[in-house]
């Protein structure tokens, strides 16, 4: 039986608080390794059929936040399709499986979005097989903490970080355009480093930053069409992009400096991407959603 997500809970205390235990694994990493295990809403989440015979495409949903809205999505009513890197199919086949428990068509897709020709194949297959698209989540992400400042950052990883974060972005999206219609939407994964950005992440950072300009600049074009894009910029989240990209002493404290003194669980970002999706946001489209745990941004 799900636990009552609506019951009032101290948000301070209502889930694992740091510091954590010391854990470090190889990218991309895998959230049944992580210590506490990341909370999805898999007892939680109760769908109310939001959003009844559509079809959704995410980027980088096998673990972490795009797990989470998969999971809340395939609840709200969605047939879900996602793309993962190959490395990750068991997190990618644990997905698939809450999509299937709600009832709903998964279809995973392994890939990498650096790859413009996958984007391309991503989209189309997500249309072939689950019979068109009304949302995609631009989610899937790459970061690595360099300490050491900007000279510590190569050309190779600068590149990996901008083509994962923003070329992926760009073509999926692009390869998406000819298919949807009005009352479709796209909503995009910003963060806190967009307008805060830490000096270990500076290269993540200016991807996020650019986010909120594409989010914005493409809501306008997209607007006279009936089409909304929108972004979520959470703060600290407890995803296995951590400890896979963070020494161990980070880690250990990740979160603490939210004022809520955590950091989030990806359960907690999942209503944001559900009322952006849903027809109940129909009147909101440019806007960045900040779910930073007490973080003002602008």
């Amino acid at each position: 039986m799900m636990s009552d997500q609506h019951t009032p809970r101290d948000p301070t205390e209502q889930h694992p608080t740091p510091p954590f235990p010391e854990q470090s694994q190889a990218h991309p990493g895998s959230g049944a390794a992580m210590e506490p295990e990341p909370d999805h809403g898999e007892a939680t989440y109760r769908g109310t059929g939001r959003l009844n015979g559509r079809v959704a495409l995410i980027t980088g949903g096998d673990s972490g936040i795009g797990r989470a809205v998969a999971l809340a999505f395939a609840r709200e009513g969605a047939d879900v399709a996602f793309c993962h890197l190959p490395e990750e199919a068991a997190d990618a086949d644990a997905t698939a499986a809450l999509v299937e428990d709600a009832g709903r068509r998964a279809l995973p897709i392994a890939g990498d979005l650096r790859d413009e020709e996958f984007c391309e194949r991503l989209v189309a297959r997500c249309v072939d097989e689950l019979g068109g698209l009304h949302v995609l989540v631009n989610n899937a992400a790459y970061q690595m903490s360099q300490p050491d400042g900007l000279a510590a950052i190569g050309t190779e990883q600068f590149d990996r970080v901008m083509r994962t974060n923003l070329y992926g972005m760009f073509w999926t999206t692009r390869a998406a355009l000819p298919h949807l219609r009005a009352g479709a939407c796209i909503i995009n994964t910003a963060s806190v480093q967009a307008y805060k950005p830490s000096p270990h992440l500076l290269d993540y950072a200016m991807t996020k930053a650019a986010i909120v300009a594409f989010t914005q600049g493409l809501a306008m074009q997209l607007a006279p069409d009936g089409i909304r894009v929108n972004a979520v910029a959470p703060g600290p989240v407890w995803t296995p992009l951590i400890p896979a990209t963070m020494d161990e002493e980070k880690v250990a404290h990740f979160g603490e400096q939210s004022p809520l003194g955590r950091a989030a669980q990806p359960a907690e970002m999942a209503p944001a991407y559900v009322f952006l999706a849903s027809q109940e946001s129909s009147y909101i489209t440019a806007e960045i959603v900040n779910a930073t745990g007490g973080t003002p941004l602008p």
